[in-house]
C-alpha cells in the first residue's frame, strides 16, 4: 500500500496534472479586456490587435522599432546628486530608485540615443513610464540637456518621446527646476536652427506638459493619449461639472489646435522621417533597407573597322 501511495499515485498525478503557464505569456488589454499573446503583442509594437489601444512601450523597444535595423548608440547622461533632500515617505528615496532599477533594468526614467531613421541621422530621447511613472527629476533634466547638446554638436534634429506623471516629489523644488533647465535646452536647438519634434504618448501630464513636452516645432501624439497638466478627475472636482467626452485626449487636443498630428504607432517612423527631412531641407528618403546601388557605366560599343576594298 505504501508503494502505491508513495510512488504510483504521484507518478500518475504528475502525468495528468496541468502544466503551469508563466504569467508573462499573456497580457490583458486594459481597454477591451482581450488576452493577447506576448509575441503577437510585441510584433504589433504593444498595440492591441483587437481594439487598437496603444499600451506603454519602454524606450529600448521603441528605439529598436524606430532606428534603422534597430541599431542605436546610447548617449551618456551625467548622474545627479543621489537623494539630495534625504527624502523618506514609506520608503527611503534610494530604496525606491533601486526597486525601479531592478524592475526595469534601466538606470533612470529617460534613455537618450543617436542613430539613423530612414537614413536620416537624429538624436532621440524617450521617457520610461514604468520607472517611477516616468517622473521628471534631475536625471531627466540632465538627459534632455545632454540630448540637446549632442544634437547641436552633431547638427542633428532632436526627437523626444514623452510619458510621465509629472515632476518627482522625492526631489521637491529641484525637480521643478528642471522645467526652466529643459526650456533652455530647447532654446539651444532653436539657436542652432535644428528641429525639435515631440511625440506625446500616454500619459503625458503635470510639469512635463508645462515645459519641454509642449515646446516642440512639431507636436505628434499617439491615439487616445492623455495629455494634460491637471487630470480630468481633479478638474471635475474643482469646477463641479462634467467634462466633455474625450476631454484632454489626443484627438480632442488635435481638434482644438494643441497638436499637429495624431499618428498610429506603426506609422510613426515614416511620419518622423518625412517631417524631419522636410524641416532639415533634405530630399525625400529612399524607401527600403538600403539605397539603390550605383549602376556601372555602360561601355560604348566598339566601332566596326572599315572593310578593305576588293
Amino acid at each position: 500500500m505504501n508503494w502505491i501511495s508513495n510512488y504510483v499515485r504521484p507518478k500518475i498525478n504528475s502525468l495528468f496534472s496541468r502544466r503551469e503557464v508563466p504569467e508573462n505569456l499573456w497580457t490583458k488589454c486594459p481597454e477591451c479586456g482581450t488576452m493577447l499573446f506576448h509575441r503577437e503583442l510585441a510584433d504589433n509594437l504593444n498595440v492591441c490587435t483587437n481594439c487598437d489601444h496603444h499600451m506603454q512601450l519602454v524606450p529600448r523597444d521603441r528605439f529598436t522599432a524606430l532606428f534603422d535595423n534597430g541599431v542605436f548608440v546610447e548617449v551618456e547622461v551625467p548622474l545627479p546628486t543621489a537623494d539630495p533632500l534625504h527624502f523618506r515617505d514609506q520608503k527611503k528615496y534610494p530604496e525606491r530608485l533601486k526597486a525601479a532599477q531592478k524592475q526595469t533594468g534601466e538606470k533612470e526614467a529617460m534613455l537618450v540615443a543617436e542613430g539613423e531613421i530612414g537614413r536620416t541621422p537624429i538624436v532621440a530621447a524617450a521617457q520610461d513610464f514604468s520607472f517611477m511613472a516616468g517622473s521628471m527629476g534631475m536625471y531627466v533634466g540632465n538627459a534632455i540637456i545632454a540630448a540637446a547638446e549632442r544634437a547641436v554638436e552633431l547638427k542633428r534634429p532632436l526627437i523626444l518621446f514623452s510619458a510621465a506623471g509629472g515632476a518627482r516629489m522625492q526631489e521637491g523644488i529641484l525637480s521643478l527646476m528642471q522645467m526652466p533647465r529643459t526650456t533652455v535646452a530647447v532654446e539651444m536647438l532653436r539657436d542652432a536652427g535644428l528641429p525639435y519634434i515631440v511625440v506625446l504618448t500616454h500619459p503625458t501630464t503635470g510639469g512635463v506638459t508645462a515645459s519641454y513636452a509642449m515646446l516642440g516645432d512639431v507636436h505628434i501624439a499617439e491615439p487616445n493619449a492623455l495629455i494634460c497638466f491637471a487630470g480630468p478627475r481633479v478638474i471635475e472636482q474643482t469646477i463641479r461639472e462634467k467634462l466633455p467626452e474625450g476631454f484632454q485626449r489626443a484627438e480632442y487636443l488635435l481638434d482644438h489646435g494643441m497638436l499637429d498630428r495624431v499618428t498610429h504607432r506603426r506609422d510613426m517612423k515614416l511620419e518622423l522621417v518625412t517631417i524631419t527631412r522636410m524641416l532639415m531641407g533634405l530630399p525625400p528618403a529612399v524607401m527600403g533597407d538600403l539605397p539603390p546601388p550605383d549602376l556601372p557605366a555602360e561601355e560604348p560599343e566598339p566601332t566596326p573597322e572599315p572593310k578593305a576594298a576588293e
